[in-house]
């Protein structure tokens, strides 16, 4: 990105936050950027190393990484995963006087706390479903009479996104909010969801274009859910002018009501939508990019990383063109470890995966470096091609190229669409 007079934005030294494939991801762009000088990653993985330099840290402590901010001379800090803003990181860093893409204690509980994320849409006027917060059992088996089946029980803080139970057993509903301190039953949302990221400086608000992720673990939609099993962009099959009814009527009135509270919004507010037959309504926020989309959309965006994060954390986001992405689509499939989402087999050797496209995120090294299975979803492969049958055919082409003993992956992301 230029500035006014057609010189390159410097953005300088980045360090980003976390270990997973987002924080890959987000390296990656971000190391292809010209304006930014080095990349930095805390505590990061495998894959990120090949990208920057990683370093040690607790990435909830907040003095430990506004420490190592500081002691890197980092000039943008980015945030990746919701723990880390839930506890305060964004604050401490931009107490030490260093820029930082991503949302401040306060208002990083658009994602901590479903029930404060409801109460925030309910003074902006942001469409979303009907939900009871409960605390007892008692009052979790009247919002289940009230709302009705299927039943929608999420747990009201982070669960890494498998927080949530769709269920038409009443049983298995209850057994969910039995495990939970706080939750919400809430109506169920027809239609299809739609992942929609928008960058904000607090005020302005820049967004992407949408994606779709696959939360359940199996093809066909089947089984618990997940962090998410992989995603797609473009939606060939979106409404027109979704993207600016979804500014105006979700992501603008929710910037500007924290603005109001005083908690200025400043990162990636994530927006997941369903496109129900009453129009949309918004399932979730979170306060931080999603992964996997986070993996195709950065694949295909064309406009530099690094001077977008800056001028939102700089907030001077109002002087930055629209977003500017490659033609063609990108599909991204997780590759998980065995039993995930349970409790996943970790240790197993990992080969094939140094190819482009290969996003690591429960990913480690054995003492005798090899690559191993670290974690639930190990790896988000993404294809790229002229459409998303082409940008499915690379990602599938990728995966089976990769070993993984145990390792699984559905085989339908995308399909449907692809098929038209």
């Amino acid at each position: 990105m230029t500035d006014a007079a057609g010189n390159e934005q410097q953005v300088g030294r980045v360090l980003v936050i976390g270990t997973g494939g987002r924080e890959h991801a987000l390296a990656w762009a971000l190391s292809r950027d010209p304006g930014v000088s080095e990349v930095h990653i805390a505590p990061g993985n495998p894959g990120t190393a090949a990208v920057g330099t990683n370093h040690e840290v607790e990435a909830t402590d907040p003095a430990a990484v506004a420490a190592l901010a500081e002691r890197l001379a980092a000039d943008l800090v980015v945030v990746g995963p919701e723990a880390p803003l839930v506890a305060g990181v964004a604050d401490a860093v931009r107490e030490r006087g260093i820029a930082c893409f991503g949302p401040g204690r306060e208002a990083a509980r658009l994602e901590g706390s479903k029930a404060f994320a409801k109460e925030v849409m309910a003074a902006a006027g942001v469409p979303t479903a009907a939900a009871r917060v409960c605390r007892t059992e008692d009052e979790v088996v009247a919002a289940l009479d009230e709302l009705g089946a299927p039943y929608v029980v999420k747990d009201d803080g982070l669960a890494a996104g498998k927080g949530v139970v769709v269920t038409e057993d009443r049983e298995a509903a209850l057994a969910h909010a039995r495990g939970c301190e706080q939750v919400l039953v809430e109506e169920y949302l027809d239609g299809p969801e739609v992942s929609l990221f928008a960058v904000t400086d607090g005020t302005t608000v820049l967004p992407f274009e949408p994606a779709q992720d696959f939360k359940r673990v199996g093809d066909g939609d089947t089984g618990p859910n997940t962090g998410g099993m992989g995603a797609y962009t473009p939606l060939p099959w979106a409404p027109p002018g979704l993207v600016e009814q979804v500014v105006h009527t979700v992501v603008q009135p929710t910037v500007d009501e924290l603005a109001r509270r005083g908690t200025p919004f400043v990162g990636l507010v994530y927006a997941g939508l369903a496109l129900t037959s009453r129009g949309i309504r918004v399932v979730e926020f979170n306060a931080r990019f999603g992964d996997p989309e986070t993996q195709p959309l950065l694949s295909r965006l064309r406009t530099p990383l690094g001077s977008v994060l800056k001028a939102a954390a700089t907030g001077r986001l109002a002087g930055v063109p629209a977003l500017e992405w490659g033609s063609g689509a990108a599909v991204a499939v997780v590759l998980a470890a065995e039993n995930y989402p349970g409790t996943p087999r970790r240790g197993d050797v990992i080969t094939g995966a140094d190819v482009e496209g290969v996003f690591h995120a429960g990913t480690a090294l054995d003492a005798d470096g090899r690559l191993v299975a670290a974690g639930g979803r190990v790896l988000a492969v993404v294809g790229t091609g002229d459409d998303l049958a082409a940008a499915r055919e690379q990602a599938y082409t990728r995966l089976g190229g990769i070993t993984l003993d145990g390792g699984f992956y559905r085989t339908d992301i995308a399909a449907r669409a692809a098929e038209g």
